[in-house]
């Protein structure tokens, strides 16, 4: 099948098929006129991929996840190994975004939001930018 019929059927855009391609994360046949030929295995790689990119895992992850997968002889204790570690990772970035969204709410809590020109948002981005200019001086 052609990329148009791949990607309807895996879910994935024509595109990002042809990066997976270009990345070697899947590599279809090619037919005689040297168009590629995607098999049924193909977008299921495919639908697998669209999958655990959708769980966030980068593509080295899912590099590591389709050797894995593709390994009848693997270890489980392997793709448990990548989750968890995917998992730390979002549990870091959820405390980063809680951070934030903390700050913001105490600036947003300090700004009277009329229409005098003095405003702590503004003024604690400017700090910031400040104390980054002075740490590369």
């Amino acid at each position: 099948m052609n990329v148009g019929d791949a990607a309807e059927r895996s879910g994935l855009p024509a595109k990002t098929i042809r990066y997976y391609e270009e990345i070697g994360l899947i590599r279809p046949a090619r037919a005689d006129n040297g168009y590629r030929d995607y098999s049924r295995d193909d977008v299921h790689r495919l639908a697998f991929l669209r999958r655990a990119r959708n769980l966030g895992f980068s593509i080295d992850d899912c590099r590591q996840l389709m050797a894995l997968y593709q390994d009848r002889d693997r270890a489980s204790h392997d793709v448990r190994e990548i989750a968890s570690a995917h998992v730390r990772a979002i549990e870091e970035k959820v405390r980063e975004l809680q951070s934030m969204r903390a700050t913001l709410q105490k600036l947003i809590h300090a700004c009277h939001g009329d229409d005098r020109p003095d405003c702590p948002i503004l003024d604690d981005m400017a700090g910031a930018a400040e104390g980054n200019r002075a740490l590369r001086a």
